[in-house]
């Protein structure tokens, strides 16, 4: 897949552009309708994709952290860390004729895998874009796990290379808006 290219998703409700050779995770197994999920070819990292409940009890900063630590539960983190919560700039955004705030947020969480008992910590590189007048939070996450040293990414590896947090970030920023029905009738 190349990265100049805009992908639909949600049913070409909206587009992104994504990360050279992202996978779409729906094409291996099932996948909740409110997320979009793709992985990388060779490392464990992963791109979602969430459209989720406005949790308007919670406003800025302390949004942000509420989603990462909701992330942490669900996936059944052992510990979660946070290293830094930015403002993000809505001039920057695609969506910002509809995206009322924005934050980045870093961090780590202590995660097991399914099946095994050793917890990693993972970083985590979060995106909460608020849109009130859709009642939604979409939430991008970006998984990286530590590197397996089972991968072998040498010259002779045509596979490509780890995804960066500046791929992450194109991807916020070109996160285009085209069918506002995905959100029911307002």
């Amino acid at each position: 897949m190349e990265p100049t290219r805009d992908c639909p998703l949600f049913g070409g409700a909206f587009s992104a552009i994504l990360p050279t050779g992202a996978i779409d995770v729906s094409d291996l197994r099932p996948v909740p309708d409110n997320q979009e999920v793709f992985c990388h070819p060779v490392t464990d990292q992963s791109l979602i994709v969430e459209l989720l409940e406005l949790q308007a009890h919670v406003q800025g900063e302390a949004a942000a952290r509420y989603h990462f630590e909701d992330v942490g539960g669900v996936q059944g983190a052992r510990a979660v860390h946070v290293e830094s919560v930015q403002p993000l700039s809505l001039e920057n955004l695609a969506l910002r004729g509809c995206c009322q705030e924005a934050w980045v947020l870093s961090g780590k969480q202590q995660v097991a895998k399914e099946n095994q008992q050793v917890a990693k910590d993972v970083t985590l590189h979060q995106a909460l874009l608020r849109l009130p007048q859709y009642q939604t939070d979409l939430l991008l996450t970006f998984n990286q796990p530590p590197a397996d040293n089972r991968s072998s990414l040498g010259p002779e590896n045509l596979s490509p290379p780890p995804w960066s947090r500046g791929e992450f970030e194109q991807l916020v920023t070109s996160l285009t808006l085209h069918d506002p029905n995905i959100f029911g009738p307002q």
